[in-house]
């Protein structure tokens, strides 16, 4: 399996994983919320919407174009302090990011 076929199935798991227990939105936000200069866009979507209308459609669209994956990449810790401890799904989101930003590592480049 190649490196862009990896990341494609996390992606999908991850999705998947939001599926599962409701988080996936139906409707697309407003695109004032994609005018956002913050990190995560942390002042426009929650950390789950971010993961839905942000990073799956850009990682999906430099798969799909053939383009380079970034060298450098890690999103769970973000997510490690942005998801409430008690939060649900807390502990499956920051495992399956972690198994993401695996792919990214400089052990992987």
């Amino acid at each position: 399996m190649t490196l862009h076929d990896s990341v494609r199935e996390q992606l999908h798991t991850i999705e998947a994983l939001l599926r599962k227990h409701d988080h996936w939105q139906t409707s697309v936000p407003d695109a004032s919320v994609f005018e956002s200069t913050q990190p995560f866009f942390m002042d426009t979507l929650e950390p789950l919407e971010w993961l839905q209308w942000v990073l799956i459609p850009r990682m999906h669209a430099l798969l799909e174009s053939g383009q380079p994956l970034p060298q450098s990449f890690a999103v769970a810790p973000y997510y490690e302090i942005a998801l409430d401890a008690s939060h649900p799904l807390r502990d499956e989101v920051v495992f399956e990011l972690q198994q993401l930003d695996a792919f990214f590592t400089d052990d992987n480049a």
